[in-house]
């Protein structure tokens, strides 16, 4: 090879490494429906300020499945924009947010119990002891549901420190 084609070949490579180290750096900046702001009191999406992506709160309970709220119902409550399937689910939402609302501003509890603010996948979910806990991943709501007690000691004790380390 000669010396002109060595060069050449230098500079494409260092082009090349630069293009990956940039997409790579660009891939992790995303955003997507499950990466929501962990700053929050409230997990909230950035982009549209729902809280837990538009999914009503109340039909966990009602219809024990997850469902998506209309934009024709809804409330605001601790900074977030919540959604409801009808005019009911809003009401028994605003009568009493502390009930419905996901515990721990929907952030995964197995996590916290780990000391991590790790928010929750609205799709992930558990009815314990007449509270919504949103998970991260599906293996943390599968252990939840099988010890809830134990996973609650744990993020009950962690999260007043680490709430007041969120933004208000």
């Amino acid at each position: 090879m000669t010396a002109q084609r060595q060069e050449r070949y230098g500079s494409r490579l260092g082009i090349a490494l630069f293009a990956l180290l940039a997409g790579f750096f660009a891939a992790l900046s995303l955003d997507s429906a499950a990466w929501a702001a962990t700053t929050e009191r409230v997990v909230v999406n950035r982009y549209s300020g729902l809280a837990i992506e538009g999914f009503d709160p109340v039909a966990y309970f009602t219809e024990s499945m997850a469902a998506q709220g209309l934009p024709d119902f809804e409330a605001r409550e601790a900074g977030a924009v919540w959604r409801f399937r009808n005019e009911g689910n809003r009401a028994s939402f605003v009568a009493h947010p502390e009930i419905y609302g996901p515990q721990f501003g929907g952030y995964d509890p197995v996590d916290l119990g780990r000391g991590v603010t790790y928010a929750g996948n609205p799709r992930f979910w558990v009815v314990a002891g007449q509270r919504l806990y949103l998970f991260g991943r599906e293996e943390n709501r599968d252990a939840f549901a099988t010890e809830p007690a134990r996973f609650l000691k744990d993020a009950t004790a962690r999260w007043p420190a680490l709430e007041r380390g969120l933004a208000q």
